[in-house]
């Protein structure tokens, strides 16, 4: 067989094995879970279960830092969005997600970013 043939197989075959694994990534069912839940949190303005599963340092957020979060983001997220999974990271013993949050208000997407360790979450933020 022709090199030039050759070449181009492995090239070939190298990239669609690269394809295949960026299509392939899924977050968590857990990470999933909790970032959907502190996002129904913001626009439900339910402080409670905003923090229910953090760990002691996010359960000490204060309520006035989470009302202003829901100030801001509450509407943006009632007239609809949707939250993309796109990779994740390992930071300071923290599992952390990041995610794409597309409004249908038209108006920027945001990247949110979910801490986890040991089950529990150690922050979400959203920029």
């Amino acid at each position: 067989m022709n090199t030039k043939i050759i070449r181009s197989l492995i090239i070939a075959t190298a990239l669609f094995g690269s394809s295949a694994a960026l299509f392939a990534m899924e977050a968590s069912k857990e990470n999933l879970a909790f970032s959907e839940k502190i996002i129904s949190a913001i626009q439900k303005a339910d402080y409670n279960s905003f923090i229910s599963d953090g760990d002691a340092a996010f359960q000490k957020l204060k309520k006035a830092q989470f009302d202003s979060v829901v100030t801001q983001l509450a509407p943006r997220f009632k007239a609809g969005y949707e939250i993309t999974y796109l990779g994740d990271l390992k930071q300071q013993g923290f599992h952390v997600t990041l995610w794409k949050l597309s409004f249908q208000d038209g108006k920027d997407d945001a990247l949110a970013t979910l801490s986890v360790k040991e089950g529990k979450v150690g922050g979400f933020w959203i920029k």
